[in-house]
Formats: C-alpha cells, sequence, structure tokens
C-alpha cells in the first residue's frame, strides 16, 4: 500500500511537471535548451582543499558533549532515505524510531513504521527484537554496555540504528575519525521549531549536513551520502520530541507482552544454505543457450 501510494504520488507529480513544460513559452524553451547545453559545456570544478573550521569544530564538540554527559535521554528520530527505482530518479522511504536510553546499559526502540512495527529491549544483560503483529521475539544475552551492544546486536543480528552516533558514549569519537573537513555554513530558524546552526562534515566514509540547536547544542536533523554509494543516495534524519536527563520509569525496558511471545532463534537475516547445499553456479551469457 504504501508503495502504490508513492508511485502515484510520483505519477501526479510528473504529470504536473509535463503539463508546465508543454505550457512554456517558445523563448523560454529555447533559454532552457540553451542553458542545458551551456551546463553541459561546463568542466566539474575542482575539489576545494580540506578544512576544519573552529567554529565549525567548535559547535560539534558541543552537541557531543551534550550528548555524552546525559544519563537518560529519549527522542524521536523519522529516518528517510533513497532507494533506487526503474525509472531513473529514487524513491524516498521512511521509518520511524521512538528511542528511549539510559547509561550505561539500558535500550529501548520502538519502530511503529513504515514497515513491519518492531521493539528492541536491552536491560544491561539481555538483548530481545519483538515482532509485536507476529508475536515473535528473539533474546540473546548482552555485553554490559550499550556501545559493546549494539556492536554486538549488528554482528550476531545485522541490527543496525542510524541513529547510533548519537546514543554511544563517545559521539565526537565517531564524527571526528577520518575527518578532513567541517566548515560553518549558517543558521536556519525552521527546522526544529528552534534557531539552528548547520554544520558539514567530510570524513573516510561520508558527507554530511547537521542542523544543530543554538541555544540546547542537540540535533534536530542530519543528511548524509556515504562515499561508497556508486549513485550518491541521500539519507536523512529527524530528530524532535527531545528530552534529556528525565525521570525514566524503572520498567521501561520491557513490555508485558514480551512474556507470551514465541520465541524465535536470534540470528542474522541473512540467506543460509543447509550443510552440504552449494550454490549454483551463475550462468553467464556465454552458456546461456
Amino acid at each position: 500500500m504504501i508503495a502504490a501510494n508513492r508511485y502515484q504520488s510520483t505519477g501526479c507529480a510528473l504529470l504536473i511537471a509535463m503539463s508546465v513544460l508543454l505550457s512554456m513559452p517558445a523563448n523560454a524553451q529555447t533559454a532552457h535548451k540553451a542553458s542545458k547545453s551551456s551546463n553541459a559545456s561546463v568542466k566539474a570544478l575542482p575539489a576545494p582543499p580540506p578544512v576544519l573550521e573552529p567554529k565549525a569544530i567548535e559547535i560539534l564538540k558541543a552537541a557531543c558533549a551534550k550528548l555524552a554527559a546525559a544519563h537518560s535521554m529519549s527522542f524521536t528520530a523519522v529516518i528517510s532515505y533513497e532507494n533506487p527505482s526503474r525509472f531513473g530518479p529514487p524513491l524516498i522511504y521512511t521509518v520511524r524510531d521512538d528511542v528511549t536510553l539510559q547509561r550505561p546499559d539500558k535500550l529501548k526502540v520502538i519502530t511503529p513504521g513504515d514497515g513491519p512495527a518492531s521493539e528492541f529491549y536491552y536491560d544491561g544483560k539481555t538483548m530481545s527484537a519483538f515482532a509485536p503483529a507476529e508475536n515473535l521475539i528473539a533474546v540473546a544475552g548482552a555485553p554490559p554496555t550499550i556501545d559493546a551492544m549494539l556492536e554486538a546486536a549488528h554482528k550476531d543480528a545485522a541490527i543496525y540504528y542510524p541513529f547510533t552516533d548519537v546514543i554511544v558514549a563517545d559521539p565526537y569519537d565517531g564524527i571526528s575519525d577520518g575527518m578532513t573537513t567541517a566548515f560553518y555554513i549558517g543558521q536556519s530558524h525552521v527546522m526544529g521549531g528552534v534557531t539552528t546552526d548547520m554544520v558539514a562534515v567530510n570524513n573516510n566514509w561520508v558527507f554530511e549536513q547537521l542542523w544543530i540547536g543554538a541555544d540546547d547544542k542537540l540535533p534536530r536533523m542530519a543528511r548524509a551520502v556515504f562515499h561508497a554509494d556508486p549513485v550518491g543516495l541521500r539519507h536523512q534524519i529527524e530528530f524532535s520530541n527531545w528530552q534529556i536527563d528525565s525521570a525514566v520509569a524503572p520498567d521501561a525496558f520491557t513490555s508485558p507482552g514480551l512474556a507470551s511471545a514465541k520465541r524465535i532463534s536470534f540470528s542474522r537475516p541473512d540467506p543460509q544454505l543447509p550443510p552440504g547445499i552449494k550454490p549454483p553456479k551463475r550462468v553467464t551469457s556465454s552458456n546461456a543457450n
């Protein structure tokens, strides 16, 4: 249903764009063609030299220090990511995560959509992944810190959250690793209902633009393009509903529904073949006939 609605919206947008183009005056269309021809002949500018602006570093360090100092926090993260489409332009999909954390060893992530609903709980001893609609739960022993648990969850079950850099013990260590460029862009007054400082960061693996609250030093949005992605798909996270060092209920990191759920193994979703079975050889064009 979600995919169908997105396709219909894209189709409407294409029809509107075509009608606008067809209604353009002849001279405007000529200018548009000339502009395209001119742009095609312009050579790409050389990349600017790496720069680490003190103001950008100061803003990043202040935000990371605010997050690292929090004993507890909760926030909502709306993650948008692009996927290639057969039509060329990428499609955008979104996921919402409601996050509650208490350092050093408690985390809850509730994901109501889009996609299958899920719940993740960590209490310092075990990590549990729960699918409420299917009433299935996977439980495994876990290390005694959030950072170590996140690493284990990724290794053992391919669980990864795009907001991980916000909740680890030392956020600045992750963002500064291999950092070659950081510069201040300016301020925005429309993101998250507060004034934000915009900073761009480039390191060995990602180019990222961040919107950080000018007063409270909390992130409001991040947009990223990963260097290893050959088509440069964009990823975006919007942060809202921040609560820092608020009281957390003792039972916040579990759910009554977990006890009655059916147990399944806590493992990676990678396809696994039965023992002794080898994957078929790939058919090439030379022997396809």
